[in-house]
């Protein structure tokens, strides 16, 4: 076989295999796993780390060991360690040993991983700027080659476009809820207001006081209020003869 034939056709088949892994994702942190697969499907190592950008802060949002003490809460600036430097710099770094030597690395207690040896930190492209970065991580010494290098960074260009709309459709969701949230509990005030004759901010403090007792969220208290203020309503209006 032609050998520009076999690697044409080994860039198709990546291009498929991840087309078809985030078509199947649904919604922000299910794309971000599906990226930590791949990813590591195509070099294997011990870690992967995917650190969304929000703002001006990059937020680690995904990782291949579980982490759920610090995934969606570690924080960390742009120029701020070898990730933070890479999303200000948009160039890939490739650490072979003790990189935790690096002038640029920064440790982070929480992540057992920053003691590993091995360190390759690409970005994630959309459009021309930095939509977020993954780092690969080995517990021993490795020499990332130029190979691996490029199909992360193949990675980091083809998912990044994806990785920000899910980003934006998972903030998108969050407003429309926290929109839904706002009117039931101001119409949970309102019944209040009027059947308990309370200012506006003793109803507020009167749901916040049950949320807190009931231990429920307060958009389900004020549902409770706004859905038996409708049960009486039905009850009271006039039958049809």
């Amino acid at each position: 076989m032609d050998p520009l034939l076999s690697v044409e056709e080994s860039h198709v088949d990546l291009l498929h295999e991840i087309g078809n892994r985030l078509a199947s994702a649904d919604g922000f942190h299910d794309v971000l796993t599906r990226v930590v697969e791949f990813a590591t499907a195509l070099v294997k190592c011990d870690s992967c780390l995917i650190y969304v950008l929000e703002g001006d802060e990059l937020v680690l949002r995904a990782s291949k060991n579980p982490h759920p003490e610090v995934v969606d809460r570690l924080k960390l600036r742009v120029g701020q360690g070898i990730t933070g430097w890479v999303a200000e710099h948009q160039e890939p770094v490739a650490v072979a040993e003790k990189a935790s030597l690096d002038p640029r690395f920064q440790f982070f207690h929480e992540l057992p991983e920053d003691s590993y040896e091995a360190f390759l930190s690409v970005p994630l492209m959309c459009r021309g700027r930095v939509v977020g970065v993954i780092n690969l991580q080995h517990r021993q010494h490795h020499v990332y080659r130029r190979r691996e290098i490029r199909l992360i960074s193949t990675v980091g260009f083809l998912v990044g476009a994806e990785i920000e709309m899910a980003r934006l459709e998972d903030a998108n969701s969050n407003l429309s809820e926290q929109l839904q949230t706002r009117k039931v509990v101001e119409r949970a005030k309102g019944i209040l207001q009027r059947d308990l004759g309370l200012s506006e901010e003793q109803a507020y403090l009167t749901l916040q006081r049950q949320s807190r007792q009931k231990r429920k969220a307060m958009k389900e208290i004020a549902e409770a209020i706004v859905l038996s203020e409708e049960v009486r309503g039905s009850s009271l209006s006039p039958k049809p003869a």
